[in-house]
């Protein structure tokens, strides 16, 4: 990648520009090459200013979330990776409409919901990664769904943030419609008061549930597959031989068949082939194609020129 970018990029934009930096310290899988870099934008504008400098290069990027739902490949992301931990901030106003930027972490902004006595997303207690993962994957859990909550939703498009409502987004099962190049940044939810005894004691059990259904043996993603329509994923995969087997350092959890583990010292690759296995075999067994929920991005080892990161 031209270094005279990264140089232009960390002169032009305020925050921490980290380059060749290594993306299994960022994704819950702990696996995956390097980017090129990791820009932390201080705010708004430098997001914008950042967002321009490598658009008007061809340079390649990508947002992170909380890394979670991500699986990136061992050659790593020949781009930037837009990390927006500074975009952070929780406001909670009295009529039950709470302003969330994108890089705050869900699971601390549900904490502060229930001690403000405001019902709609405590049984999303638990799920790991950012509120702007979670609005781009409409997360959901127990019978709540991020979208649900949503009243409008604050999108950086070109160089340009609008609000947009909420029914902009389409959102569906583990689903949202944005356009390609577009960030979100923050959220306005709308949110029903409650009992905050209540609220606590529903987060408690839903913590409780999820440290016991998530202890699988190893890093994971989660889910890796969405649920067919009227089918459960772990159900298919199970049924089919897969819970427990593995290739190379990535297996399918003996405990739940939908996570699949890192080992210790596992691929990306291994994951990926364990993935496109696992689908394979569910489509020769019982005609259901599986749809991941993880992204995958990045290119294979084999595809990185020997020269980057070094």
């Amino acid at each position: 990648m031209d270094r005279a970018l990264l140089d232009e990029l960390a002169r032009r934009c305020r925050g921490s520009l980290l380059r060749d930096e290594p993306l299994w310290r960022h994704t819950s899988w702990q696996v995956g090459g390097p980017a090129a870099a990791l820009l932390r934008p201080a705010n708004h504008v430098d997001l914008v200013k950042a967002v321009r400098l490598l658009d008007a290069a061809g340079c390649p990027w990508l947002v992170l979330g909380g890394g979670s739902n991500l699986l990136v490949r061992d050659g790593g992301f020949p781009g930037v990776v837009l990390d927006l931990h500074a975009f952070n901030a929780v406001r909670i106003g009295a009529d039950g409409l709470v302003e969330a930027e994108a890089g705050a972490r869900l699971n601390s902004l549900i904490k502060q919901l229930v001690t403000a006595g405001l019902g709609g997303l405590e049984e999303l207690a638990g799920i790991p990664g950012t509120v702007g993962g979670a609005l781009v994957m409409n997360a959901g859990a127990g019978s709540q769904e991020f979208g649900r909550a949503v009243d409008e939703v604050e999108i950086l498009s070109g160089e340009t943030f609008d609000w947009r409502p909420a029914a902009a987004l389409a959102f569906g099962y583990r689903h949202s419609e944005l356009n390609p190049g577009e960030i979100v940044t923050a959220v306005r939810l709308r949110l029903a008061n409650d009992d905050p005894e209540l609220l606590q004691a529903t987060y408690a059990e839903r913590m409780n549930h999820r440290r016991q259904a998530h202890a699988v043996g190893g890093p994971s993603a989660g889910s890796v597959f969405k649920n067919p329509p009227g089918k459960r994923a772990w159900e298919l995969i199970a049924g089919c031989g897969w819970q427990g087997r593995g290739i190379g350092g990535a297996r399918a959890s003996e405990r739940h068949a939908n996570f699949i583990i890192n080992t210790g010292g596992a691929m990306a690759a291994d994951i990926e082939s364990l993935i496109e296995a696992i689908r394979a075999d569910v489509l020769r067994q019982t005609g259901v194609l599986l749809e991941t929920e993880v992204k995958i991005v990045g290119v294979p080892a084999a595809a990185r020129p020997a020269s980057e990161g070094a």
